[in-house]
This record gives C-alpha cells, structure tokens and sequence, in this order.
C-alpha cells in the first residue's frame, strides 16, 4: 500500500532549501510526473504558465531541475537526495566562510534571555550540549532524554560528565553504563539544564510553536539552580529511588 503524501509538509521542507512555495510545488510536480514542459506543468499544478516558466528557470538555477533540450524545453526533477546533499554542501561552504570572516562579536555577559517555540527550544538544547566542555546536568522525561540519545553519546565520547534525572529506565545501554543517572518522580514536559556551572536553560517542551524557555548566563541564577538540582538528586536517593552511578 503506498503512503499517503502530506504535501503541505513537502512543500514546507523544500522552501527550507532555498526554494519559494511556488517553485516547490512545481518541483514536486515534476518529482511526481517525470519529465514536463512548461504547458504540462501548469496545466498538472493550476499554476499560470508566465509562473511556471519562471519556476522552471529559477529550479534549474537553483540545481534542483534539469533543462532537456529537444524540439520543445522539457525538465526534470534532480533526485531529492542529490538536490539536499548539494544544498547543504554549499550551505557548509558558506558557513565556513563567515566563521572566517565575520568581524568579532563583541562579548557582553548573557542576563535572561527567553527562547520561544518548541524548534528554537530543541536547537538551543542539542547548541548547549555540543558546546560543553566538563560538564553537563540535565533533568528532564525519559522520553525527552530518549530522542538526545545521539548528542549525549557524542558527549559521553569527549569524556564529559553527565548526570540525568529523569523518571524512567534510560534503554540506551552505553548511555545507562556511562552516565550518571537518577531516577524519580514524572518530570512531565519540564526540562532543566545546566552546562558547565555556565549556562543553564529551564521551561517546558510541549512541542507547541508557544512553548517557552529561559536561557541565561547569569551566576546567582545559575547557583541557584544548581541547589535545586542537588536538592531533588538528595531527595530521590531518600526515597529509594533508583539511582546509576
């Protein structure tokens, strides 16, 4: 049984790469009908035809359709995979180059910033756990803790300290031997993380676009913050909660 295509999602990732909703959907429909002209296209997209000759032109501009000389201009799609890898390449090209070149930012010392929607918040999480350096404690669901699974293992391979608490048996064997790991009461959609006595980050994931989090760099706060965390480790081991070290 074929899956069902969500179209409005496809074309949502594809504008992510560079390309416009228009040009997206013209390159979907060529992915799905193989080789057009400009007629066919429009006439399979509803798109005016001026339009669709200007998304034909600007697909293969962009690297993301060929031109098929013939009697008539005829295109198709570049596979989806090479199109991606291409993107990113360049994109790494790029980032390489501003890292090089970008004047120095000026360092300030980070007070409380607020991070809102549940993508900015997972970015700012995985940023925080690729920068550590010694440590990093972080309470949070097993379920959350689950989907970092990759990002504490590169961790746990740098030799960094890692305490979890959370309220469920973390299933990674490697992570379960090589972290330190306590296990409580629910920690529903709450997270807390601190990253080298440095920066911490507090709220709650609920996967909502209103989601939102506190970040900061502040050392009262932090200190603070780090108490909690002792506290709550002090008060799953009185009450016989299960603890991996």
């Amino acid at each position: 049984m074929e899956r069902e295509v969500d179209e409005s999602a496809i074309l949502d990732r594809l504008v992510l790469f560079g390309l416009t909703r228009q040009e997206a959907a013209v390159y979907l429909c060529l992915y799905q009908q193989g080789e057009l002209n400009g007629y066919e296209a429009a006439k399979y997209t509803g798109i005016s035809r001026s339009n669709v000759y200007s998304a034909l032109s600007a697909l293969t501009d962009k690297g993301a359709a060929y031109l098929i000389e013939g009697d008539s201009s005829r295109y198709m799609a570049v596979a989806i995979d090479e199109f991606c890898e291409n993107k990113i390449r360049s994109l790494n090209r790029e980032k390489e180059y501003l890292i090089k070149n970008i004047p120095s930012m000026k360092e300030v010392e980070i007070g409380y910033i607020t991070i809102t929607g549940n993508g900015n918040i997972w970015d700012k999480i995985i940023s925080m756990i690729n920068e550590a350096e010694k440590r990093i404690y972080f309470s949070a669901s097993c379920r959350i803790i689950e989907k970092l699974q990759a990002e504490f293992l590169k961790v746990l391979g740098k030799k960094i300290k890692l305490v979890l608490i959370t309220d469920g048996t973390v299933t990674n064997q490697e992570l379960r031997k090589n972290s330190i790991y306590y296990m409580g009461s629910d920690r529903g959609n709450n997270i807390r993380l601190i990253v080298d006595s440095e920066y911490a980050l507090t709220g709650e994931i609920t996967g909502s676009k209103d989601d939102t989090c506190l970040y900061t760099g502040q050392k009262n706060f932090i200190s603070v913050f780090k108490e909690t965390l002792r506290n709550e480790i002090v008060l799953i081991q009185l009450q016989g909660g299960e603890i991996h070290e």
